[in-house]
């Protein structure tokens, strides 16, 4: 039965988004032209390509966790609006087991929003990234740092009328100091300490340092960057977890 009902939800999510595919590509168009643009304005007319690889590392992370979180954010608004949320929890099934498959859908349509978005610039930029095995652990802890943060974003929509404002306020924050315009070794100190509190920044810096600076995973770990993120990915977690079984609870009991 539990089966079912997250195949259910995984489908009924991923027709949602295939029946729109037009705003899929603008959403592609956008994001790319947005990024080659900034990065030819920091530049002061020209493209850095000192620092083009490592600031599309941190703006993919943005993209994967803006679209997922627009995806999921969205679908759930639409059910409290249309007062269909209480009636799609009648179900046998644990309450977070339909969350669940909304997260799986808006992983898969972030992701493939992220993938290809930074596709385009490596290919019209010549950017390479040098892959190496080290950074799978660093850029799976990435993901599940962007889907936690999905997660609480979503559970805040279960009762939250301003919930689109304050995703805009967090996501905005993101892309300004993830390292989405400058890489986080240019930030002062200062700035640099806020910065890895916000989602994705630790993730993206422990994928630059395997990626650009060679580092193993015994030295990201020994650098610290590397518990930072575990700790930061867990207390997301649960935390987006927590707030879930509460905001569940009083969504039920609002009138529809």
């Amino acid at each position: 039965m539990s089966a079912d009902v997250l195949r259910a939800e995984i489908g009924k999510g991923l027709r949602v988004q295939l029946a729109h595919p037009a705003g899929h590509v603008i959403t592609l168009l956008i994001s790319t032209m947005m990024y080659l643009g900034l990065q030819f304005v920091l530049g002061q007319g020209e493209l850095r390509r000192d620092l083009l690889p490592q600031t599309l590392v941190a703006i993919g992370g943005y993209w994967f966790l803006q679209y997922a979180g627009l995806v999921m954010v969205a679908d759930l608004i639409e059910e409290k609006r249309a007062g269909t949320f209480a009636q799609a929890q009648m179900t046998p099934a644990p309450p977070w087991l339909p969350m669940l498959g909304r997260l799986i859908t808006a992983a898969v349509f972030g992701l493939a929003v992220a993938a290809v978005a930074s596709l385009v610039p490596m290919l019209v930029a010549g950017i390479a990234i040098p892959p190496r095995w080290e950074a799978l652990m660093p850029a799976a802890l990435l993901g599940v740092n962007v889907l936690a943060f999905t997660f609480l974003l979503a559970s805040l929509a279960l009762v939250s009328p301003m919930i689109g404002a304050l995703q805009s306020l967090f996501t905005s924050l993101i892309l300004l100091l993830n390292g989405s315009f400058l890489p986080l070794s240019l930030y002062p100190d200062w700035l640099a300490v806020v910065a890895r509190i916000l989602p994705t920044t630790l993730g993206v810096e422990a994928l630059t340092q395997t990626l650009f600076e060679e580092r193993t995973l015994a030295e990201i770990w020994r650098g610290g960057t590397l518990p930072w993120l575990l700790l930061h990915t867990l207390a997301l977690t649960v935390v987006s977890g927590l707030l879930f079984v509460r905001n569940h609870r009083r969504a039920l009991q609002e009138p529809s």
